[in-house]
């Protein structure tokens, strides 16, 4: 059994969120010591998994709480849970897509800014630097 603090650490998320996950019923399984204390075991680490997952495709607390009803309602529920899924499969690929265009951004700043610190082109990206052509026109 794992305490809060436990599988926070594992699953890297604030014992905050734990305890927010927890106490909105998003993990079924979850055991009570006799102090109260939340105790979680594989299953419940599942749960928390899949919790965590879907939070970051940026799906409400109240929609996980309705796909963790359904997964308790069995197998009745395996194609609506089969769709949810697949929404959740496109934001992801979405994200992913949006997250490489970011990279993508940046190794090219990177490179730009080794070009500088290369002597291949002088410093353009400081606007206390900038020429007369560079120059931002003003507002009016």
């Amino acid at each position: 059994m794992y305490t809060v603090k436990e599988v926070a650490k594992l699953l890297d998320l604030t014992e905050h969120t734990v305890r927010f996950y927890t106490d909105k019923g998003l993990v079924p399984t979850l055991k009570r010591d006799k102090n109260n204390n939340r105790l979680f075991d594989e299953e419940s680490i599942n749960w928390l998994t899949g919790v965590k997952y879907l939070k970051q495709c940026g799906m409400t607390v109240e929609d996980i709480k309705t796909y963790v009803d359904l997964c308790l309602k069995g197998d009745s529920t395996i194609q609506e849970r089969y769709e949810i899924i697949l929404k959740q499969k496109e934001i992801a690929e979405a994200q992913l897509e949006e997250a490489k265009r970011t990279v993508k951004f940046m190794d090219e700043k990177a490179n730009h800014y080794l070009d500088i610190i290369n002597k291949v082109i002088p410093d353009d990206t400081n606007p206390g630097k900038w020429q007369e052509k560079n120059k931002m026109p003003m507002a009016h």
